[in-house]
């Protein structure tokens, strides 16, 4: 074909990448493969940074991280075969976070369909279970449609992921321009922000001006509807306690009058009224049996299945949350004060439940015993954090410690898997976050065996150079499960397949590059930490825990009961 006409002519992967460009996205977590080199030379044209990990569970991990980050979309690629079904953990992990996220993985030529090409698999078939959206690129002009079409399903009632396999003779062949739909830059999905029902606003309204002893939980959805300034509002003006979890933690800084932490048991057994705002009655919640029978129970949700889901509620509300909670603020103005005054007794009951239950791990979060309590090492976590620490915690028993005493200073600063639980998020969130927002400071917390499963791309931090302080919690076991077994089978076989190496993280970052050190001393723990933040490099602080102390959370577990 003649020069002339090369320029009207484009290739499958240069139109994913408009598209992608199109929605905002500014960088793909990726690992290379043949069939999927087009999409970065696409992105090369388009300004999108390729970031290349170890693993393509990392780079699912970090799209989704990035999602939860930004509010934005987030984007990996991967290659056919091993590479796609490598990211099914992070595509599941997004699933049940309600993340929004486009996985696109390669695939063989439409021309050897079923002939056994190359790292040839149902990609499709596989991932339905566990995206919004799945689907095959049929043909190059379609791509940068249906890259659109995968990103605007993600936002279909509650976020999640999408996936797209692209065969490699439609992502390289090229089409005339003309051909192609490019869908334009918001252009091609409507607003999913519902204010909810007008009638049950005001029955929500209603029923927390009246009530003598409210209570709220702030789950994920606060956060990802970037309603917190609408949660915090409410709560205020309304004089209600608020309790918070997933990535809802911030929403309210610690030490606010309206914060509470540890006696949300307490509450939601004496309370009147009940708001559960953005998180389903799962296993988190006891499947909603640990709220009392005689409360009304409000639940406001994106996704319509969730609402009523394990428990029956006396109020639905399907909306997003932001807009729900500033209406119910609005319906509730000037009622006789909203009913706040009447609640101080409440409050001052609920924060002598607070205190009771802080006194009670005190001894535990000022310990000096070596090995090192966990409780002192998520107490000396918590006091490093400043308000621009965006906290990570990735593992079982000890991310379970920090869930009682760690408190993010603000919204959006703290990540953990999600009601997945899956181990390995750590270092991929790490990357998306530092990407994403290299103003903030990192810091991340792994168990042990949590960092082993992702830890190489430690590699790729140091390659970046994106600075974080990191903690590695080492009991040298996998402990919420080998807690679980001494419970269930005794302690003559509590350490079957559950036991590793006394393995040196602090090594292992000094030989990638970065920042390392040992802890054995409780008293050492502050000043490790400082140290690692000044090195300006990527860090592991490597600190010797106790293996025989368990979080309350794991002795807990409904599994073994």
């Amino acid at each position: 074909m003649p020069d002339g006409n090369s320029q009207d002519l484009i290739s499958g992967g240069h139109l994913v990448a408009k598209a992608l460009k199109a929605e905002g996205v500014e960088v793909i977590y990726t690992l290379c493969g043949g069939h999927i080199i087009d999409i970065y030379d696409g992105c090369v044209d388009e300004g999108i940074e390729v970031v290349d990990v170890r693993h393509e569970q990392v780079a699912a991990h970090a799209a989704d991280g990035y999602a939860r980050i930004t509010g934005k979309p987030g984007c990996a690629v991967v290659t056919a075969g091993p590479g796609t079904t490598d990211a099914v953990t992070g595509v599941a992990n997004a699933f049940r976070a309600e993340s929004p996220m486009l996985l696109i993985g390669g695939q063989g030529a439409h021309t050897q369909h079923k002939m056994g090409s190359l790292q040839d698999l149902p990609h499709v078939d596989m991932m339905t279970p566990i995206t919004k959206f799945a689907a095959t690129v049929p043909d190059t002009a379609r791509a940068a449609d249906m890259v659109s079409m995968a990103f605007r399903e993600c936002y279909h009632g509650a976020p999640g992921p999408s996936f797209l396999e692209i065969p490699r003779d439609v992502l390289d062949a090229k089409v005339p321009v003309e051909k192609a739909r490019v869908p334009k830059a918001g252009a091609y999905r409507a607003s999913t922000r519902s204010a909810g029902d007008p009638e049950a606003i005001e029955k929500l309204a209603d029923l927390l001006v009246h009530a003598e002893k409210p209570a709220i939980l702030l789950g994920s959805q606060v956060w990802t509807t970037r309603g917190t300034e609408s949660a915090i509002e409410l709560v205020r003006t309304l004089n209600i306690p608020a309790y918070m979890n997933g990535a809802g933690r911030g929403t309210l800084p610690p030490g606010d009058p309206h914060h509470f932490q540890l006696s949300r048991r307490y509450a939601f057994s004496g309370a009147d009224v009940i708001v559960i705002v953005g998180t389903p009655f799962d296993f988190r919640m006891g499947y909603g049996k640990r709220l009392s029978p005689d409360a009304t129970v409000v639940q406001i949700d994106l996704d319509y299945r969730t609402v009523g889901k394990n428990r029956d509620i006396d109020l639905g509300i399907v909306g997003d949350a932001g807009l729900v909670l500033k209406s119910v603020t609005e319906a509730a103005s000037g009622r006789i004060n909203g009913g706040a005054s009447k609640r101080k007794e409440w409050l001052d009951e609920l924060r002598a439940a607070e205190q009771t239950a802080i006194e009670k791990r005190l001894p535990s979060l000022k310990s000096d015993a070596s090995p090192i309590h966990p409780y002192r090492l998520v107490s000396e976590i918590n006091d490093f954090l400043t308000e621009d620490s965006v906290y990570i915690g990735d593992g079982g028993d000890i991310v379970t410690f920090s869930g009682q005493v760690v408190q993010p200073k603000s919204p959006g600063h703290w990540m953990d898997p999600g009601p997945l639980g899956t181990l390995g998020v750590g270092v991929p969130f790490v990357l998306a976050a530092k990407k994403a927002r290299p103003d903030k400071e990192v810091v991340a917390l792994f168990g042990d065996g949590a960092f082993s499963l992702t830890g190489w791309d430690f590699e790729t931090l140091v390659r970046y150079d994106l600075p974080f302080v990191g903690i590695v919690g080492n009991n040298s076991s996998m402990n919420q499960i080998r807690y679980g077994q001494a419970a269930k089978y005794g302690l003559e076989r509590e350490r079957v397949g559950n036991t590793l190496g006394d393995v040196h993280y602090d090594k292992f970052a000094q030989m990638l590059g970065g920042y390392g050190e040992e802890v054995r001393d409780p008293a050492d723990i502050g000043p490790a930490l400082r140290r690692a933040r000044e090195s300006g490099k990527p860090s592991l602080i490597n600190v010797w825990v106790d293996p025989d102390a368990y979080a309350p959370g794991t002795m807990n577990q409904t599994m073994y009961k």
